[in-house]
């Protein structure tokens, strides 16, 4: 069931702000960017596209992880391009 959604008046100037209600629902923060998709029959569908800086401090890093090595990076990544190697070479997308 779709409750009653939020509203706002377009100021005069054109600078909007996203009600509260969307930016928590979106998970926005002051610095992200959101992206306007143009769907049929006028209907505009509003999406995050990328996080602040900010929301990536620390997301790497928690409290008793071992980091890996170079090594252990070296072999993730040149496993990742050897799948992807294949993906492609089966023409997937």
């Amino acid at each position: 069931m779709i409750k009653d959604m939020p509203t706002h008046t377009v100021t005069q100037e054109w600078l909007e702000s996203l009600p509260e209600e969307v930016r928590n629902h979106l998970h926005l923060q002051a610095g992200d960017r959101v992206e306007f998709v143009l769907e049929p029959k006028g209907r505009v569908e509003v999406r995050p596209v990328s996080r602040s800086f900010r929301s990536a401090l620390g997301m790497l890093h928690q409290p008793g992880m071992v980091p890996a090595t170079i090594e252990e990076m070296d072999e993730a990544i040149g496993r990742h391009l050897a799948e992807d190697d294949e993906r492609i070479k089966k023409g997937l997308p």
